[in-house]
C-alpha cells in the first residue's frame, strides 16, 4: 500500500471519537432524529445503514427497550450505536447474545464506553496509526472469556471498515 493510499484512508480515522454514555442526548429523540443522529456519528468512517424499520424490528425482536412516548433515550442509542457496528460482522443472533451478555455484567453505560474504547483504539491500530492496544483497565479482568469475545468481534468491525476503505480508494482511484 502506497503512502498517499494509506493517509487518504486514515485520515478519518485520526480524530474520530464516538459520543461517551454521557454525550449521548438524553431529551429524548424521536426515530427519524436517531437514525440520523446515528448516521452523523458513523459519517466520517463508514457509510451505516440504520432505517427507521431497522430500529422499529430491533424494538420488537427485544434488542432495545420500547421507546417512551415514541422518543429514544440515551441507553438506547448507545444499544443502536453498538448494533450498527456489530451488524457489520455479526448476525442479529449473535448480536443479541452479545447483548444479553452485557446486560447480565455490566452496566449499558460501562459497556458502551468499554466498547466506544475499544473500537477507536482498533480503528487506529487497524489504519497504521498506533502500534499496539491501549489497555483499558475497566474491571473486565472479572470475566476475561466475555472480554475476549467483545474484542475479537470489534477487532473484525475494524477490519471490516478498513477493507472496505481500501476498496473504495482502489474503485475511486481506478487502480488495478
Amino acid at each position: 500500500m502506497n503512502e498517499k493510499m494509506l493517509k487518504t484512508i486514515s485520515e478519518p480515522i485520526k480524530n474520530f471519537r464516538f459520543p461517551k454514555f454521557e454525550e449521548i442526548p438524553d431529551v429524548g429523540l424521536y426515530l427519524e432524529q436517531t437514525t440520523k443522529y446515528i448516521s452523523q456519528i458513523y459519517a466520517p468512517v463508514q457509510e451505516i445503514t440504520l432505517t427507521s424499520s431497522m430500529i422499529s424490528n430491533y424494538v420488537k425482536k427485544g434488542l432495545i427497550p420500547n421507546p417512551v412516548k415514541k422518543q429514544y433515550n440515551r441507553e438506547q442509542i448507545a444499544y443502536l450505536i453498538f448494533i450498527a457496528s456489530a451488524k457489520l460482522v455479526l448476525s442479529m443472533d449473535f448480536i443479541n447474545t452479545l447483548l444479553n451478555i452485557q446486560k447480565k455484567t455490566y452496566s449499558a453505560q460501562s459497556a458502551y464506553n468499554y466498547f466506544c474504547n475499544e473500537l477507536e483504539n482498533m480503528l487506529r491500530i487497524t489504519f497504521g496509526l498506533e502500534a499496539e492496544i491501549t489497555e483499558i483497565d475497566d474491571n473486565r479482568t472479572k470475566y476475561p472469556q466475555i472480554k475476549a469475545l467483545l474484542r475479537t468481534a470489534i477487532s473484525n468491525i475494524a477490519n471490516k471498515i478498513y477493507l472496505e476503505k481500501c476498496f473504495l480508494y482502489y474503485n475511486k482511484n481506478d487502480i488495478i
